[in-house]
């Protein structure tokens, strides 16, 4: 049972180790495009930058389901290790 458990938080540290960047590069973008537009700051490449286009490399086609199936695998993966073994 060890083990299993070991294995869990390997999977766990892993995905959030991976994910992370890309997920703080899509809040930072988001954020701060909301707070610039009622300024009247028209940073269009912030919105691309937010759905994984980054101009040489374009991610769009899977940014977004990669960072959705990530955080799922986070949450679950988290929820698991905290509940207490029965």
């Amino acid at each position: 049972m060890q083990k299993f458990k070991l294995s869990k938080r390997k999977i766990h540290r892993k995905v959030a180790a991976i994910s992370s960047i890309p997920l703080l590069i899509t809040l930072i973008s988001g954020t701060s495009y909301s707070f610039l537009q009622p300024l009247g700051v028209d940073a269009f490449w912030l919105i691309k930058w937010h759905t994984g286009n980054f101009g040489i490399i374009n991610l769009q086609p899977f940014y977004s389901i990669f960072l959705g199936i990530a955080s799922i695998i986070s949450v679950i993966s988290g929820i698991r290790l905290l509940q207490k073994n029965s």
